[in-house]
């Protein structure tokens, strides 16, 4: 066992119109995600349960929190949320790799996967204005 320098971010939210087409997506996205050399998805069975952002809106403490904009559950509350009103459930995958080509092609992989259940709506990304660092993996370049 041992450890590599890496790229840790690379990220897509799986939008979809119930919580168990959302989770299906999501699972088979993973196990996409699995089957590429050289990344992991970090978090358990690969999926996060909500979108995530860098920061916080009210705990300093916190270094990554829920995305409000990316929270199907309060989307009527949220101002310029970025849920459609279609989506009712969003998973987000988190891809950590080697280097940029690897994260890229479990990103199209993973993508290709969920996009293939039925009720996934859209795909969209985490965009931290780049904060996560010098990496940036555009979706319209994986497709």
């Amino acid at each position: 066992i041992g450890a590599q320098e890496g790229i840790a971010g690379g990220n897509f939210f799986i939008m979809a119109d119930t919580q168990m087409t959302a989770l299906t997506a999501a699972e088979n996205a993973a196990d996409a995600i699995m089957m590429q050399a050289g990344t992991i998805t970090p978090f358990p069975g690969g999926i996060v349960a909500s979108g995530s952002k860098v920061g916080f809106t009210n705990y300093k403490f916190m270094k990554a929190t829920t995305n409000e904009k990316f929270s199907p559950s309060i989307k009527a509350k949220i101002k310029d949320t970025n849920v459609p009103a279609d989506v009712n459930a969003i998973y987000e995958i988190v891809i950590n790799g080697l280097d940029k080509e690897s994260i890229s092609r479990s990103m199209k992989a993973g993508i290709a996967a969920a996009v293939r259940v039925p009720g996934v709506k859209k795909i969209s990304a985490g965009n931290y204005g780049g904060t996560l660092g010098p990496h940036k993996f555009y979706l319209k370049d994986l497709i």
